[in-house]
């Protein structure tokens, strides 16, 4: 009986102690989200006002990568980069996209001649629309199709005069995990230039920021590099669909997330 009793109480015990450091978690990750957001604001409104008045597009890209990688390193976030090294010639970057983090870490990644391809729906977000445009970024509509076809027609065009681009083909995220499906804009775009292909894949962001979440928490965030894909500029429509294919399979393979499209 005596047994019993103090098994009793340990069991108890541990329950509360289990819940003690499920309160202290949840306690820290609160304070934690509440600095990575307050820091975000103040880097985003301190560089918003530097890019203001600094001129030349190479010079503010380095003030927004410098800014990028400050998010990371002040709210200790580590970031580690593997895989193949970018090569120096014009390509087209594609990656996976999981969170509103995305942008900003592939962005203190990428070496500043990189152009990135965005939703034409920030356009609405004013302080964000500022910021992309004087970064020079490129606006793309997904639900229009007589505009999202002119507006591919102009990547291809930016592509053509040997813009690095780098874009997100899934267009959006969710908060589920897994890879969604590819649009074939980029894709477009590479065949049409002749750009090479390189698949890069982002884990972590999801966990630290998903859709729906309003606090960040704490974790790492991991690039992975793929090996860059020849393109044959005369495959055409079959070319776009197989280098699609590769880069998706590229990426899910390394993702440790589910197909979305698979099924």
């Amino acid at each position: 009986m005596g047994g019993e009793l103090n098994n009793q109480g340990l069991k108890r015990a541990g329950t509360g102690q289990a819940g003690g450091s499920k309160l202290l978690r949840r306690c820290w990750h609160g304070l934690y989200g509440i600095y990575f957001v307050m820091l975000l604001i103040a880097i985003v409104v301190l560089t918003t006002i530097i890019l203001l008045v600094i001129p030349g597009l190479q010079r503010r890209r380095r003030v927004a990568r410098f800014a990028a990688r400050a998010v990371f390193r002040l709210s200790a976030t580590p970031v580690l980069v593997s895989g193949r090294p970018l090569p120096s010639d014009p390509a087209i970057v594609v990656a996976n996209h999981a969170s509103y983090l995305d942008g900003i870490v592939m962005f203190a990644v990428l070496p500043v001649d990189y152009c990135f391809v965005i939703k034409r729906e920030m356009q609405a977000v004013p302080v964000a629309s500022l910021l992309l445009r004087r970064l020079g970024m490129e606006f793309v509509e997904r639900s229009d199709s007589r505009r999202a076809a002119s507006d591919t027609r102009r990547l291809m065009r930016a592509a053509k005069g040997g813009q690095h681009l780098a874009a997100f083909p899934e267009g959006t995220f969710r908060r589920e995990p897994g890879l969604g499906r590819f649009h074939g804009g980029a894709f477009r775009a590479a065949v049409t230039a002749g750009l090479a292909v390189i698949p890069v894949t982002i884990r972590g962001t999801r966990a630290i920021l998903a859709d729906g979440q309003y606090l960040p928490v704490p974790g790492r965030i991991e690039i992975e590099v793929h090996e860059a894909i020849a393109v044959d500029r005369d495959g055409g429509r079959a070319e776009v669909a197989r280098l699609r294919e590769l880069a998706r399979e590229a990426i899910l393979a390394t993702l440790g997330e589910p197909d979305l499209v698979a099924g």
